[in-house]
């Protein structure tokens, strides 16, 4: 019964996260290349996470989450487990951006790690909120994204753009691939490996023919994102900060958090190089993404609790 509850909520925690944080790093890359197919954004989206899962596989004997369990040892699985990714998807369905590894890893993790989990997503969303103020001010200059682009520089642009978005989604799965392998055992074998990776590319397909659901309408809704010069940008800073803290050390962060922050420093750098924008506009958009991040804060914890409660 244990392995049947450990497929069933392995697969649910795949598609919840993948729905609700892959956004994060292919929304702004899905907004500025609508013209292409989705088909062949899918694509290339399911071979970048079938080589990063394939690797983590090979490298770290049979661990397909890079090491980031290592302080979160395999527990039995039970049916309140599956409580976190029910409810992630009811929120991703609404369009919540909440952090899925507070929320999946929060029912497995002993308080010490949480703790330092927490600390580490709030380091996450200050420097990459000042990050982004400082880059975006000083290349303000030299970008103007109402100016065109001209016609031999737009394929380099877009090559770019490819580029930055496979260094981004590498990134982000080497660290949230752990939100949903908690699930499995540390050390899987190879023929679960390969019904992982078809299930994989299938949520990727069917996300990808939604257009990114209601996740998406936070990118969209943030200054420039469609354009593909800001979307490279971003995406290739956000790509360093998430490299940066996987190297730093394996206790897993959310990754949701870092996001949020560099949207955040990168609105403010906006509005600070603006004549005609006002703070008193900037600070709604900024309060309702961080009250989210709040509010999916507090879901975790109190999942957690419950989960705590049931099991004693």
């Amino acid at each position: 019964m244990e392995n049947y509850l450990s497929i069933f909520f392995f697969l649910l925690a795949s598609y919840s996260v993948i729905a609700n944080d892959s956004i994060q790093t292919l929304g702004t890359w899905m907004s500025s290349n609508k013209k292409t197919p989705w088909y062949y954004l899918a694509t290339f989206a399911s071979l970048g996470l079938i080589l990063t899962v394939a690797y983590s596989w090979y490298a770290y004997d049979g661990d397909i989450s890079y090491g980031r369990l290592a302080k979160i040892p395999y527990q039995p699985i039970q049916w309140y487990h599956g409580l976190a990714p029910l409810i992630l998807i009811l929120l991703t369905r609404i369009g919540i951006p909440v952090s899925t590894s507070f929320l999946i890893l929060a029912t497995f993790a002993s308080s010490v790690v949480l703790e330092s989990m927490l600390l580490k997503s709030i380091v996450g969303y200050a420097l990459s909120a000042i990050v982004a103020y400082v880059f975006w001010v000083a290349i303000s200059k030299v970008l103007d994204e109402k100016a065109s682009i001209r016609d031999k520089n737009k394929e380099w642009w877009k090559r770019l753009q490819w580029i930055s978005t496979g260094f981004l989604w590498w990134s982000w799965l080497t660290h949230d691939v752990a939100n949903i392998s908690v699930f499995l055992p540390r050390q899987i074998s190879f023929t679960m490996l390969i019904l992982i990776l078809v299930f994989f590319t299938g949520t990727i397909f069917f996300i990808f023919r939604e257009g990114g659901g209601k996740i998406q309408k936070i990118v969209l809704s943030k200054t420039n994102t469609k354009y593909v010069r800001s979307a490279t940008i971003i995406d290739f800073v956000y790509a360093l900060i998430l490299f940066f803290f996987k190297e730093y050390n394996s206790i897993p962060m959310s990754t949701t958090w870092v996001f949020i922050g560099l949207l955040t420093g990168r609105e403010m750098a906006i509005t600070t190089l603006s004549k005609h924008r006002k703070w008193k506009k900037l600070f709604p958009m900024v309060s309702n993404d961080f009250g989210k991040l709040v509010l999916g804060m507090t879901v975790s914890v109190v999942i957690a609790l419950g989960v705590n409660y049931i099991a004693k």
